[in-house]
């Protein structure tokens, strides 16, 4: 009984550290893209891109008290928005949704990503929350490395129907 009390807890503060990494706007976006897979993926690229700049730009100013907080939970952020999207790409494989197109730029951001988050200097206020968000990332790369020779092998096994623009579209009566 313990352990299911303790696999409910993990969830919800998993849910709800996801949930306070997203602004209002940015989970509308996500809701917005809900139906496109591909979109969405790059929905996240673009959240993780400004998680980068802002901790870029933190360390691009000259040092001042608090630095290492905020750039602590800049990390924790990223982390949050990162398990999120692998979340999702690990929920896209199985299902065969078509994100073709967003793997190659997901792939290109996981480096940019990983080279901006290992470039501030060490310190022990954010070094544990800097190894998870690179450990994010790496999982990230790893499923989307996957997913790319996958969706490949599906796709030329079971190509997605062609809709023929030539033929006149039929409205409902």
């Amino acid at each position: 009984m313990s352990i299911a009390l303790l696999f409910a807890l993990k969830t919800s503060l998993h849910a709800q550290r996801g949930e306070a990494a997203l602004s209002d706007a940015e989970i509308e976006q996500l809701r917005d893209a809900a139906y496109v897979p591909s979109d969405r993926v790059l929905v996240f690229v673009k959240f993780l891109d400004a998680r980068t700049k802002s901790i870029q730009d933190l360390f691009a100013k000259p040092r001042r008290p608090g630095r290492s907080q905020d750039a602590h939970d800049l990390f924790e952020q990223f982390t949050a928005v990162a398990d999120e999207l692998d979340d999702n790409l690990d929920d896209y494989g199985p299902r065969h949704r078509d994100i073709r197109k967003a793997l190659p730029k997901l792939l290109e951001a996981t480096e940019r990503w990983s080279s901006a988050l290992k470039s501030p200097p060490d310190d022990e206020a954010y070094n544990v929350s800097r190894k998870l968000a690179l450990e994010s990332i790496r999982d990230i790369r790893e499923t989307a490395a996957h997913l790319v020779e996958d969706q490949r092998a599906w796709f030329l096994a079971h190509p997605p129907a062609k809709e023929n623009k030539n033929e006149p579209t039929t409205l409902p009566r």
